[in-house]
């Protein structure tokens, strides 16, 4: 079976609220919210991936030493099995605005369950909701 190698971050507003995107229609799993980032590049580093991936996405700039790794999600679709680090990240320069024709919403941590996401996303919640509670 074929892995897929995405990584994904966990922006952290002053709120301590996090980010969420809904994969837009046309996209597979369509409709669902997800944490921002994307498929790594052939030869790529996770972190080069998400500072490319949050600057095409969302229009931000990260420096490396801002994102500090969290947990992962391990999870088998059928056509391939995803392997998918989380990053946190608190500091980046620019404004959050959905490039790509996403929705983007600011979410506690709790309240993440209340939001459908691809079941690779949904593992990754209590991680966030024991870090800022």
């Amino acid at each position: 079976m074929k892995i897929l190698l995405v990584a994904a971050v966990a922006l952290i507003d002053v709120d301590d609220r996090v980010l969420i995107a809904q994969r837009p229609p046309g996209k597979a799993l369509a409709g669902l919210w997800e944490f921002p980032g994307g498929k790594f590049d052939v030869g790529e580093r996770p972190e080069a991936c998400l500072i490319r991936e949050l600057k095409e996405e969302i229009g931000i700039d990260v420096k490396e030493d801002c994102l500090a790794p969290l947990t992962f999600a391990s999870y088998a679709y059928p056509e391939f099995h995803l392997l998918m680090p989380l990053w946190v990240c608190r500091r980046w320069e620019g404004i959050v605005q959905p490039l790509e024709g996403q929705s983007l919403k600011w979410v506690k941590a709790p309240q993440l369950r209340d939001y459908p996401m691809p079941p690779a996303d949904a593992p990754l919640i209590p991680a966030l909701i024991d870090l800022l509670g």
